[in-house]
């Protein structure tokens, strides 16, 4: 097994191997628990010599100093060097930000901006949301497809304005949804098309997130975010320097995503954690992987990939009515097929005995037979209990479906469980 094997060598580029090889990659999770454990039963000079020596070829974000005086381990991530946990353990950091708060830097994903008259009906072309539907200042999740209809990236995107879309994309999809983007920019403008954009690399983004994000944040604003609900964004002030405000996150908290200068991030963290009495915490990657699988949320690179449709992946409410009836987008034929006639395979939930299902566990029914394959799986800090997701055969997906998973050879029982684990508490209007 991948993640049993021996950090003493080479670690910098074993744990690149676990996160970001295909087939390869686990839970976040788990790998923060190993690099804890090892750690500890090493001499820990010699093993932050040996950790830190190959790291002159990650990208750093502005924190990065940041992050290390303040405990930070420090591990490869889609070509940074970013932080999967602090001085405390994931489990606590997982259960703090449900409880208080978390603050993440989420810096090394990619925010931009496309601008022009014809902006709107140029992403319509890449992605299934109703973006004309959008009132400004509001925003949705949505996916990235391609001519087969699976998924090139997911994204939150904002409509600022009718010729104004701001919208943040994986790390690990960077170059790839850049790349896609500017091809298909440069054939909508060779037409006649008014499209333009600008990657916003001097900005930096801290996701705050937690029951305190708000009366934290309060303070370090004067506009009044009582009036700003889940999905919405506003350009502001906060902390002195003119920021993206969206209220949204990766955890099913109550939460924003604060696009900030970069030469402000560090002030802006520092007041954050200040401003909550400590009990707002810098919180990993570790803790992120687990937050966002309690809430049922997708990962790309786990959950969805380049061969799965958005309906397969539960996301059929992303597919804005008027997209369903035009299509439209890349891969509509596909996609829209597949809401007439019911996709052949769906993303579930599981809950499951005996040690917690990994990332390509095989599932099977009863009597055997493979029915599909864990994409995500880990120990709930906050259930308590083991939590997976991933796909099986249509008609095998409705709640209280009795499986097997199968974790290093062996069967444990499991139960289809509806998503999310944990409830969701965006904060909507009431």
């Amino acid at each position: 097994m991948v993640l049993d094997c021996n950090i003493e060598i080479e670690p910098v580029h074993w744990i690149a191997r676990v996160i970001l090889k295909p087939k390869m990659r686990g839970s976040l999770w788990h790998l923060g628990q190993l690099i804890t454990r090892r750690v500890a039963q090493a001499d820990k000079k010699a093993a932050a010599r040996r950790f830190f020596a190959s790291e002159a070829d990650l990208k750093k974000t502005v924190l990065y100093d940041f992050h290390v005086a303040h405990g930070g381990k420090m591990v490869p991530f889609a070509g940074w060097s970013m932080p999967i946990q602090y001085k405390d353990s994931i489990m606590d950091s997982t259960v703090n930000c449900r409880q208080n708060g978390s603050l993440f830097d989420v810096s090394h994903m990619c925010g931009l901006s496309l601008k022009g008259k014809d902006c709107v009906p140029f992403l319509e072309k890449l992605v299934i949301a109703d973006v004309a539907g959008l009132a400004p200042g509001t925003g949705t999740l949505t996916v990235f497809t391609n001519e087969k209809g699976g998924a090139i990236d997911d994204s939150v995107i904002t409509k600022v304005k009718d010729d104004h879309i701001y919208l943040v994309v994986n790390a690990g999809c960077r170059e790839k949804d850049l790349a896609h983007i500017e091809e298909h920019m440069k054939a909508f403008k060779s037409k006649g098309g008014d499209v333009s954009w600008h990657i916003h690399d001097e900005r930096s983004l801290l996701a705050l997130q937690g029951p305190l994000a708000a009366p934290v944040l309060q303070h370090l604003t004067k506009e009044d975010l009582s009036k700003l609900y889940f999905g919405e964004f506003r350009i502001m002030y906060i902390n002195g320097a003119l920021c993206f405000l969206t209220r949204t996150g990766y955890t099913g908290e109550d939460g924003f995503e604060i696009s900030v200068p970069s030469e402000n991030a560090v002030d802006l963290a520092k007041a954050i954690l200040e401003k909550s009495g400590g009990k707002v915490r810098l919180t990993g990657l570790g803790a992120r992987d687990s937050l966002r699988l309690e809430a049922g949320l997708c990962l790309y690179g786990n959950d969805m990939e380049q061969h799965i449709t958005p309906v397969e992946a539960g996301l059929t409410w992303a597919i804005g009515k008027r997209r369903r009836a035009e299509g439209g987008f890349l891969g509509a034929e596909v996609i829209l097929k597949q809401l007439e006639e019911g996709p052949s395979i769906r993303r579930v939930g599981f809950t499951s005995n005996g040690p917690p299902p990994r990332s390509h566990s095989e599932i099977q029914d009863e009597k055997g037979n493979n029915i599909g394959e864990i994409t995500s799986g880990g120990f709930s800090p906050c259930l308590k209990k083991n939590i997976a997701m991933g796909y099986v055969k249509s008609g095998l997906h409705k709640a209280g479906t009795k499986a097997k998973i199968l974790v290093r050879g062996k069967a444990y029982d499991g139960v289809v469980t509806k998503m999310p684990f944990v409830p969701t508490k965006y904060y909507k209007p009431s």
